[in-house]
């Protein structure tokens, strides 16, 4: 209950704030934080470093979405068709037994994503592992 004082004309209160309980508080907190920041382990962190990046890939093989969902392939320079079905195996061809090959689809903006996810699907069906989309940079 707040004081109250009878000095001057009139009874008024007098507002006080009791700290005792809001000190309590905050010893208890920090004796738990005390007792508890010891206990903690911090987790590692296995992050890569710049010599273990992966190297670069010896070849690249592109495919091209074109907008009426053409599929091209491009490869040392040369350029075929293909279709949906026959992409993979296309692909497969001209990759041969490099591990380190990538290939790249990049499809025009107006054409369904799905079309290029079905492409990604048969071409990591058929096994190749390193598969990246192009994109181009917003100027």
């Amino acid at each position: 209950m707040p004081a109250v004082s009878s000095r001057g004309r009139g009874r008024r209160t007098i507002a006080e704030i009791n700290m005792v309980p809001f000190i309590d508080v905050m010893l208890v907190l920090l004796i738990i934080f005390m007792v508890t920041a010891p206990m903690i382990t911090p987790s590692m962190i296995d992050l890569p470093s710049v010599g273990k990046a992966a190297k670069q890939p010896d070849k690249v093989v592109q495919v091209v979405i074109q907008k009426d969902e053409r599929l091209e392939l491009l490869s040392n320079g040369k350029t075929d068709s293909a279709t949906l079905q026959s992409v993979a195996a296309s692909v497969k061809r001209l990759v041969g037994d490099g591990d380190n090959t990538a290939v790249v689809i990049s499809a025009d903006r107006s054409v369904k994503y799905e079309t290029v996810v079905k492409v990604m699907d048969s071409l990591q069906r058929a096994g190749i592992a390193r598969v990246g989309l192009s994109v181009q940079l917003a100027p």
